[in-house]
């Protein structure tokens, strides 16, 4: 039992070490930002996942050619502005913006809202929202057609808009991106662990969301475009170890209306908005206090995730 605990410890300091020392080009800029934005607490199953990785695919910006089958998406990209474009012009994603709306507590991208970024799901790792069914067919038809798609939405980001740094918890997909209706210039773009790259109509790429990567729209157009969590390529072992993270990412549906389905993860974020609101009001009055419950929180939610993803193999070994 001692040799388990010590491998089991051993592994997460190798792994916390690899990626914040070694993996990619960007630096965080201290420890502290790592502990905050690096998710190191997914850290040696994200590098499970890494060793896994076909050896094409292990860069930060990919060709969307890595993936032939997306090409169906490229082909049909002015179907799917379409329906984007009237998604923006009904409002959708100002809605999802808006604390009222169920579409708000969204524990994967709750962050983003604040700077402008918003976004309407389409389907998410194995659920086909059934607003985006009524609002979105076509694209629906599209998407639903591809295996290798995990999760898929529109995306907006106004003019003045921004995503600070930051990386993804989960090492289970790849990031596509499909220009629809964007400034088509350079003052619009994203930066992945120092490679830049900007959205173009009609044109589209892929990354690897694990990297320190943000965005920024300086441009007097808003970005619209598709983006979809993909298949990661990797061996047998890593496909086979992704389906505990894919059961994961389920939990985490949102909906964008009434009619669709929340992921248990999903209802208790929006379940614990009481709490976020005064822990909010506790750091403008007792910040030392607030550190204390701060730590508490996060320990005891590390401690429940962890959990979570040792369970399967606890009862299947």
């Amino acid at each position: 039992m001692i040799i388990l605990i010590a491998l089991f410890v051993a592994s997460y300091a190798a792994s916390i070490l690899y990626i914040y020392r070694f993996r990619g080009t960007e630096r965080y800029s201290h420890f502290g930002e790592y502990i905050r934005k690096g998710w190191p607490i997914f850290a040696p199953f994200n590098c499970l996942l890494y060793t896994q990785t076909k050896s094409e695919a292990r860069k930060p910006l990919m060709s969307a050619e890595l993936l032939a089958e997306l090409k169906i998406l490229q082909d049909n990209w002015q179907v799917i502005r379409e329906e984007a474009i009237a998604i923006r012009e009904s409002q959708q994603f100002d809605k999802a913006r808006n604390p009222d709306s169920v579409a708000y507590y969204d524990i994967g991208f709750r962050t983003f809202f604040k700077r402008g970024w918003s976004k309407f799901y389409l389907s998410w790792y194995g659920y086909t929202h059934d607003s985006a069914k009524r609002l979105c067919p076509k694209t629906i038809e599209l998407v639903s057609q591809l295996k290798c798609v995990n999760g898929a939405m529109f995306s907006i980001l106004p003019p003045g808009g921004e995503l600070t740094r930051h990386l993804d918890p989960f090492a289970c997909s790849f990031r596509y991106h499909l220009g629809l209706d964007t400034p088509n210039c350079e003052s619009c773009f994203i930066d992945i662990d120092n490679n830049k790259q900007s959205w173009r109509d009609g044109e589209a790429f892929m990354f690897d969301e694990t990297y320190i990567h943000y965005a920024q729209n300086n441009s007097d157009c808003d970005r619209l475009i598709l983006m979809c969590d993909v298949e990661r390529p990797m061996g047998f072992v890593g496909r086979f170890f992704n389906r505990v993270y894919k059961l994961a990412m389920r939990l985490m549906i949102v909906p964008n209306t009434e009619e669709d389905r929340r992921g248990v993860g999903s209802r208790i974020f929006s379940n614990l908005n009481a709490f976020f609101a005064a822990s909010k009001k506790l750091k403008q009055t007792n910040r030392p206090l607030y550190k204390v419950v701060k730590f508490v929180f996060n320990s005891v939610l590390a401690a429940l995730i962890i959990g979570l993803f040792y369970l399967p193999f606890y009862l299947f070994s």
